[in-house]
């Protein structure tokens, strides 16, 4: 039976290694140490690399992250090509190490975004409620955009975690809620699905930007994976809406898109300030 425990100290997080969380600084958040070919390979951990997902959130994150954790991210090929009037950049990355890392959304902040066009007694359907990183996979950066004159203006980022035809590491729990006398609580979600993840896609955009998102299969949280499940999530593409996202994250990942089109070797993201709790998770099995 598998019991698990909770150590809420920052400093018992994993140590501190090329490119990690305790890179951050009161102003800003980790620094991401870049490169663009295997033999100079530099390493990030998994806590740095994924610190985008807390700058997106339109709600309150907290982040879970196993005791020893080894995930790291590492970028391994690039590739650049450019028209007259247009740049494409497809950047190869690397997800290796033991652990997960999970960022669990508020409930309450995400049901209160979620219900404003729900008319009454309507059923709130596929909520977020985590981004989860476990196992080992190759993904893809692509970084697409525009050139006038001597402007390189970056239009989306994709982000592709099924690169070289690897299953992806990266999976996102979602939930429905029915209300009761007039009330949308966590406590009365229902159906809750897994759903792996193969893109996200950030774009250009006004006010009120959304986060692109293509699964590649779906399965109820007490089931497991199966073919029926891959047959489902292609059928989900269809309905699952873009996700709306904070201004500042999606602005930050079209400015990383330009730090890789730019072959900077570093890339520092701003400071999160809707992290709730930092937790480091430890599951014992007896």
């Amino acid at each position: 039976m598998a019991g698990v425990c909770y150590s809420k100290n920052p400093s018992e997080a994993p140590s501190r290694q090329e490119g990690s969380l305790s890179d951050s600084t009161d102003a800003n958040g980790p620094t991401l140490i870049l490169n663009y070919s295997k033999e100079t390979f530099k390493k990030n951990p998994i806590l740095a690399f994924a610190y985008f997902i807390p700058l997106i959130s339109p709600a309150l994150v907290d982040r879970e992250i196993s005791v020893n954790n080894t995930q790291q991210e590492s970028i391994i090929s690039y590739k650049r090509t450019f028209t007259s009037n247009s740049f494409y950049v497809a950047c190869e990355f690397e997800l290796s190490g033991k652990g997960f890392h999970k960022n669990i959304f508020d409930s309450a902040g995400m049901i209160a975004r979620n219900i404003g066009d729900l008319k009454e007694g309507e059923l709130l359907t596929n909520v977020l409620d985590y981004i989860k990183f476990e196992g080992d996979g190759v993904g893809l950066i692509e970084v697409k955009g525009t050139i006038s004159g001597s402007t390189q203006t970056v239009t989306e980022v994709d982000i592709c975690f099924d690169a070289r035809s690897q299953k992806s590491p990266v999976t996102i729990g979602l939930y429905s809620v029915k209300p009761q006398n007039g009330q949308y609580k966590y406590e009365n979600r229902y159906n809750e699905l897994i759903a792996r993840v193969d893109t996200l896609t950030f774009r250009k955009s006004g006010q009120k930007p959304k986060m692109g998102i293509l699964i590649a299969s779906i399965h109820k949280k007490t089931e497991g994976e199966s073919y029926w499940g891959t047959i489902k999530g292609v059928i989900a593409n269809f309905f699952i809406k873009p996700l709306e996202v904070d201004k500042l994250g999606n602005d930050t990942m079209l400015n990383f898109g330009y730090a890789i089109l730019k072959e900077k070797p570093a890339f520092t993201f701003p400071k999160a300030k809707n992290i709730k709790e930092n937790r480091t998770v430890v599951i014992n099995n007896k």
